[in-house]
């Protein structure tokens, strides 16, 4: 009678064993995604990534905020330091959202951030029309609501974010587990580099520039940050060992995707207007796409981040192949490509957005800095890995 009341205490803690290491396995990340995605695109790069937080299975996607600056909004872009961009008018990436969320079919929420400029580092614009406090207000409601921390990944300024800070920082610290900030220039002593334009423009990058205070509010917090930039000192489209830069040099992967994301890509790139804009990712709906029409070489800043908030990482196998995996899920053999995050330390934050760092062992300052080893090997594996996660993307999943 002993041995058997024994065996079936074994049983239950074997039982509720499993079901706790089941339940961690299928437990989903909570992603807000600040993203400053517009309709006709600006950057198709904002569209493309977008798929990753609506189709990921382990992600839970709970708000996509919209960071708009109203510059761009014009037929002539008028920003004061960035490029007068004349492919406008667009308009806030409203219609690409409902489109995701009408193919897979959840209702994810999203907000208008700010459409001007920070006034000040402390700045929480309450003056602005309410419209514009929309994703502000939802960025802290998600916040108050969940009983978990938050990962923040920031395409875009970090107006959204600075501002929410500035209204609430306990908050903010108590909530967000990390903002992954794709921003800034790795540039630790300053020099200029060969692009003039880059060195012509606050931060030395495009999304510094957006709005330099709300750059600078970030970096200065006591937030979790993990620096993700986008420049090298040679600019935006240079790889460097600190910025995220690579390039696909075309798309013919997409003609393996599911037809309903083949059509979702199809109306970004070729920046179509029609009123059935739901309608036109719909099975049924004709589908004739033309790669050759498709952005070549397609520019690309976000995946590192995308990689590391959902704990996969990119490793070669013993015979040379490149996979990504989720980071408890290397095998022997395997060999990582050695990039990821560094712990370092801020040792400098200037006025116009740039700044200088240092690597450190003291994970206690809160901050960490982007690194990858091998620039050529990293955007190799990159081009291998990230059309296969496109691919097995489903929405029947």
């Amino acid at each position: 009678m002993k041995n058997t009341t024994i065996q079936i205490v074994c049983c239950i803690v074997a039982l509720i064993l499993s079901y706790g290491n089941a339940t961690a396995q299928n437990k989903k990340i909570p992603v807000v995604v600040i993203t400053d995605l517009y309709h006709p695109y600006q950057d198709p790069g904002d569209n493309m990534d977008l798929i990753m937080g609506f189709g990921l299975p382990d992600v839970e996607l709970k708000a996509v905020l919209l960071d708009i600056t109203d510059a761009f909004r014009k037929d002539t872009a008028d920003h004061p330091t960035l490029w007068k961009d004349p492919r406008g008018p667009r308009e806030a990436g409203i219609i690409p959202v409902e489109q995701l969320s009408y193919i897979f079919n959840k209702k994810v929420p999203y907000g208008i951030g700010p459409l001007s400029m920070m006034k000040s580092e402390k700045d929480k614009m309450e003056y602005l029309p309410d419209y514009e406090q929309e994703a502000i207000r939802l960025l802290l409601n998600i916040l108050e609501k969940s009983k978990q921390p938050i990962e923040i990944l920031s395409f875009g300024s970090a107006r959204i974010l600075a501002v929410a800070y500035n209204r609430k920082p306990e908050l903010m610290k108590k909530k967000i587990h990390k903002i992954y900030l794709s921003a800034g220039t790795a540039n630790k002593n300053h020099e200029l580099g060969s692009d003039a334009g880059a060195n012509a423009i606050p931060g030395g990058e495009w999304n510094v520039a957006l709005d330099v205070f709300a750059f600078t509010r970030i970096l200065k917090s006591s937030l979790p940050v993990a620096i993700y930039p986008c420049a090298g000192k040679d600019g935006g489209f240079i790889k460097d060992h600190n910025n995220t830069y690579w390039q696909l040099p075309d798309m013919e992967f997409i003609r393996k995707m599911h037809p309903r994301l083949q059509r979702y890509l199809d109306f970004v790139f070729n920046r179509k207007l029609q009123y059935d804009f739901l309608r036109a990712m719909d099975n049924g709906y004709p589908l004739k796409i033309d790669i050759t029409r498709y952005p070549r070489p397609f520019h690309v800043w976000e995946s590192a981040i995308w990689l590391e908030a959902t704990q996969r990482k990119i490793i070669c196998t013993p015979g040379g192949e490149f996979r990504l995996v989720k980071k408890g899920d290397v095998r022997k053999g395997d060999r990582s490509t050695g990039d990821g995050l560094k712990p370092c330390q801020l040792n400098e934050i200037k006025d116009d957005g740039r700044f200088q760092y240092s690597y450190t062992d003291k994970p206690s300052e809160n901050k960490e800095i982007y690194y990858r080893p091998d620039l050529e090997e990293n955007e190799k594996a990159l081009q291998k890995v990230i059309p296969e996660l496109y691919i097995s993307i489903s929405p029947n999943n």
